[in-house]
């Protein structure tokens, strides 16, 4: 019934499947953003990482978009099938790796694993194993897990782990029975609703990519009634919006009208959708960021790299080791007026990320942004970094594998992952839109050397 509207509107294809398309896949309302974060997250060696979801909020879109888009070093195993038994799980990898049944000898599956991830590793290959609707898992599945977790060398994870799943997912993952799986979950992830203002975008950007060129075929009162009605959840959305056109083509009509969607919705009796999860109030996260910088520093670190309190903003940065410095003018002669010499932010950021990595040093460090942009987007993404930031030391990479070059920038510096996460806590909702995450400075290193 769905492709009967196709040539009434111009269509090419169906636009709102709820079929994960990643032709489909909506980069807005920083989707596109949280894609770059998990690329680099499974790229970190760090463990295990959970994408958090309601039902029809995009988990398996997103899962989709993960596989097409790591680089090509990465060997990934998609595990559809939350209803594994530890020893399927195995199994499955096993298959998924190549492994014969009597895995040449070894006394386990899991030693024979090993040893195949080991082998890879030492190729120069990374293997990330991506499990979708991880919350109908059977805890001992979820045990087998993070026994597949603790393969590592000396210094790094043999296989990341990536866990998409329903909010019931976190609530499992607070059992006591499974505390030592949950302290291994370096990276959470929350793929929320859409809010009301991008539903519009999010309908005509599926529209477009299914072919339509004409007008946007939905009224103002029927992309709100839309947002209310599905809660900003995608696989709503796409449900309400197709049997919505469906109503308009039955009647002839040529823009779907808020009637449309009032038929729609009778057809499809959505049940009401769950609250989101609460979140700090912006005056509180504001409170809690002015007490972090003004009495504790933020947290312990961040002061690397900061201007002395009476330094004036303009002040050149200090030279760093190593570095040529001009001796200084003898007494007797006046200084001669010096032009100022412009500098560059975005510069001085990739050459801090490079020296910073020269250190003999750990620690940890938040990444608060990844942007496939030019320079002067870019710029303009770390002048506002550093205005919710002010005084935070910020460092800038740009990563040239995949397909397309993509900058990511970090800020802060922390002893301790502990530190890290409640500085994460603290960052004002204009960087949290930017999904950011926790890395460690030895990750990183092994990662950039990697790619040199």
């Amino acid at each position: 019934m769905t492709t009967l509207y196709l040539d009434h509107f111009g269509l090419g294809e169906a636009p709102f499947s709820i079929t994960p398309n990643p032709h489909f896949f909506f980069a807005g309302c920083n989707r596109g953003s949280m894609l770059e974060a998990l690329r680099y997250a499974v790229q970190a060696d760090e463990g295990i990482v959970t994408v958090i979801g309601e039902v029809g909020s995009g988990k398996t879109m997103l899962c989709r978009m993960l596989l097409e888009h790591l680089p090509p070093q990465v060997d990934a195993i998609y595990l559809a099938n939350p209803s594994f038994s530890r020893n399927e799980i195995l199994d499955a990898i096993a298959h998924d790796l190549g492994l014969s049944a009597d895995a040449d000898g070894a006394p386990t599956r899991l030693d024979a694993l090993n040893r195949e991830l080991i082998a890879r590793y030492a190729a120069g290959r990374r293997v990330v194993l991506l499990i979708d609707e991880a919350h109908a898992m059977p805890a001992e599945s979820l045990e087998e897990v993070r026994l597949l977790s603790n393969l590592e060398t000396s210094r790094h994870k043999l296989l990341n782990i990536v866990l998409f799943g329903q909010p019931e997912l976190a609530a499992l993952l607070a059992r006591p029975a499974l505390r030592q799986l949950r302290e291994r979950v370096v990276q959470r992830f929350e793929l929320g609703p859409l809010p009301a203002s991008d539903v519009r975008d999010y309908l005509e950007f599926r529209l477009r990519a299914a072919g339509h060129r004409g007008s946007f075929p939905f009224t103002a009162k029927a992309v709100a009634r839309i947002g209310r009605t599905t809660g900003g959840l995608t696989r709503r959305i796409n449900i309400l919006a197709d049997k919505a056109l469906l109503s308009c083509f039955a009647r002839d009509g040529t823009q779907v009208d808020v009637q449309d969607v009032a038929r729609a919705e009778r057809d499809v009796a959505f049940a009401p959708a769950r609250a989101p999860s609460p979140r700090w109030p912006a005056s509180a996260l504001a409170a809690a960021i002015a007490l972090a910088a003004g009495t504790v520093a933020f947290a312990a670190g961040l002061a690397v790299g900061r201007q002395a309190p009476d330094a004036p903003s303009a002040q050149a940065p200090a030279p760093r080791a190593g570095r040529a410095v001009a001796a200084a003018a003898p007494a007797n002669v006046a200084p001669r007026a010096v032009a100022a010499v412009p500098t560059d932010p975005l510069r001085e950021a990739e050459a801090a990320y490079a020296h910073w990595l020269e250190r003999d040093a750990e620690g940890y460090t938040l990444q608060v942004a990844a942007l496939r942009a030019d320079d002067e987007a870019a710029r303009r993404e770390l002048a506002r970094i550093a205005a919710a930031l002010p005084g935070l030391p910020l460092r800038a990479h740009r990563d040239a594998t995949g397909r397309a070059s993509t900058l990511v920038l970090y800020a802060g510096e922390f002893a301790s992952a502990d530190e890290a996460r409640r500085a994460l806590a603290l960052l004002p909702p204009t960087l949290r839109a930017n999904r950011p995450v926790l890395r460690s400075l030895g990750a990183l290193r092994t990662q950039t050397a990697s790619r040199t």
